[in-house]
């Protein structure tokens, strides 16, 4: 079952391209991850304090092996001074496609 992970990501007020910069590091590092099937990142539109991560994985097991590499716990450490407060993260399943052909 895919698994969709959703992270809301605020920063402290100015500290949003310094953890664009982290994420930048941890895109491509992360796509190349058994599991991943994609990694996008977002920054909000009207606050540059905002980020927005949508990744999916192939399943549960291969997200959670994501959440264990170094790469990632590295990324943790370094953003951690830059966020305000905690970041969100939601895990999501596909139930249906609505809409899609074929």
């Amino acid at each position: 079952m895919t698994i969709t992970n959703v992270a809301f990501i605020r920063t402290k007020p100015g500290q949003g391209t310094a953890l664009g910069g982290l994420l930048a590091e941890l895109a491509p590092i992360s796509r190349e991850e058994a599991g991943c099937i994609d990694f996008e990142l977002h920054r909000s539109v009207d606050n540059p304090d905002l980020w927005f991560v949508y990744e999916n994985w192939t399943s549960r097991d291969d997200l959670d092996q994501h959440f264990k590499t170094p790469h990632l716990l590295k990324f943790a450490e370094a953003a951690a001074p830059l966020l305000d407060g905690e970041m969100d993260l939601r895990l999501f399943s596909k139930v249906a496609v609505v809409g899609a052909k074929g």
